[in-house]
């Protein structure tokens, strides 16, 4: 075997509608599902594509969505080029991404999906650390 013979981690997130959830990731978001289950013809899983990540989508089983809070402690961080141009992108797909700040030297802005999932979007910066964009 030749080089490392792990690759990739992809987040599997369970979530508690698929529609509702492909919706956001694909429209909001803009990523691409490349694979899918769908037994009986029903979306159960999926397989998305956001730039060079990825992650998937599953819909919990009739009757067997927790009762307890999901995602508590987990956020997915996703290093880009350009934060800002996301949250702009983001607003525009009608989100609600929170303005974009400066910390550990990269410009951040966050969301949650519908199941409540923290997504993170990072990239580098020279600005002052606890900087705040302003709308231009």
């Amino acid at each position: 075997m030749d080089g490392p013979n792990i690759e990739q981690a992809v987040p599997f997130l369970m979530v508690a509608d698929i529609q509702a959830s492909l919706r956001f990731y694909t429209h909001g978001l803009g990523a691409q599902m490349t694979k899918s289950w769908m037994p009986e013809g029903k979306l159960r899983w999926c397989w998305l594509k956001l730039g060079c990540t990825a992650l998937m989508l599953q819909e919990y089983s009739p009757g067997k969505l927790p009762t307890a809070t999901r995602g508590v402690g987990i956020s997915l961080c996703f290093q880009c080029q350009d934060a800002i141009a996301l949250y702009k992108q983001f607003l525009a797909a009608g989100l609600e991404p929170k303005r974009p700040f400066v910390g550990n030297s990269m410009w951040v802005t966050n969301l949650k999906d519908p199941d409540g999932y923290a997504l993170d979007f990072e990239s580098p910066t020279e600005a002052p650390e606890e900087s705040v964009y302003q709308d231009s």
